[in-house]
């Protein structure tokens, strides 16, 4: 048996393709563009090229895009105050906060300066929040509408496109970050997997990621997950992605496990191009609720007000609102 290869580059090609039209018709129907920003304090050089990734999607894909930069010795203070001039622009749908941000600046504070209607990378707690307490997937929604991190998101979207079952499947995730891990977790129990965590001081962790019929790996230790730790026919997600030698890996031993599992996502390209995907797709979904619901910047709504936008309007399209 050799692993069919989950290739997320070009099932990212797709969804961009799909968002390009939706967005055109938005455009024609509203007069507006859909627009990201994304903010930042300072220079990383990997955060710059990021931000320069994130750009060309937009572009590609009919989006508008603005940067917002602090210099590196930036105060919370002034951080918060950006936040809230974003929040504050009606013409801006989508708000990144790129980190690490610098020692002083407490990224929790910055987080929850940000509107949650524009938050599309799912890290406000109300976001955060409404993911954990929403209803199983086919049921009638309990919550407001939120946003799901674009990472985790694309992993469940490329198991969608593969048509790979997760109702009744066990799944196994390895390392319990806020990010990636935590949402995943709930996003596949929300879709009726039977979901177990595991981090780097579970053991005997083999022993669990041998029960995986999906297991997701997202702790940036290079081969990490090793072909006699996956079940026989197990699909592999991996979030992974860490310099070994001089080239990129996961944190699976993709060449020794792909005669063991039934499919594999690579690295690189398997879930990392489909982060900007869910990205894009958010931020389109961000502008239509704005337009279409009349949700406004938080200070000047609030969260009471967030709350109550019926639920019931939120049912079209469902894979759009509710993830």
């Amino acid at each position: 048996m050799t692993a069919k290869i989950l290739d997320g580059s070009a099932v990212s090609k797709q969804i961009l393709a799909e968002i390009k039209d939706q967005a055109s018709v938005f455009e024609a129907e509203w007069k507006a563009v859909p627009t990201l920003a994304l903010m930042r304090v300072g220079d990383d050089p990997a955060s710059v090229s990021y931000a320069k990734m994130i750009e060309r999607t937009c572009g590609k894909v009919g989006m508008d895009f603005r940067s917002y930069t602090l210099p590196s010795d930036a105060s919370e203070a002034e951080a918060v105050r950006l936040m809230r001039k974003l929040n504050d622009d009606d013409s801006v749908h989508g708000i990144i906060l790129q980190q690490p941000l610098p020692e002083g600046i407490h990224a929790e504070a910055v987080v929850e300066a940000m509107d949650p209607a524009k938050d599309v990378d799912g890290a406000h707690p109300l976001n955060a929040g409404r993911l954990a307490r929403a209803a199983f997937v086919d049921s009638p929604q309990n919550v407001g509408p939120y946003f799901v991190p674009a990472t985790p998101l694309g992993g469940l979207e490329l198991l969608k496109r593969y048509a790979i079952p997760v109702d009744g499947q066990r799944a196994v995730i390895v390392g319990a970050s806020n990010l990636i891990g935590k949402p995943m977790s709930l996003l596949l129990s929300r879709h009726w997997a039977t979901v177990t965590v595991c981090d780097l001081h579970t053991k005997p962790l083999a022993e669990i990621t041998k029960q995986a019929d999906i297991l997701v790996s997202v702790t940036g230790v290079p081969h990490l997950i090793t072909a006699d730790m996956i079940k026989p026919g197990a699909t592999v997600l991996d979030f992974g992605f860490a310099r070994l030698g001089d080239k990129w890996v996961g944190d699976l031993d993709a060449e020794a496990a792909k005669e063991i599992a039934g499919g594999i996502s690579p690295v690189p390209g398997g879930t990392g191009p489909m982060t900007n995907a869910m990205l894009m797709r958010n931020t389109l979904t961000a502008a239509e609720r704005q337009v279409r619901l009349g949700v406004k910047a938080a200070s000047r709504v609030s969260s009471a007000s967030l709350t109550s936008v019926g639920l019931g309007d939120m049912q079209q399209p469902a894979d759009r609102i509710m993830q």
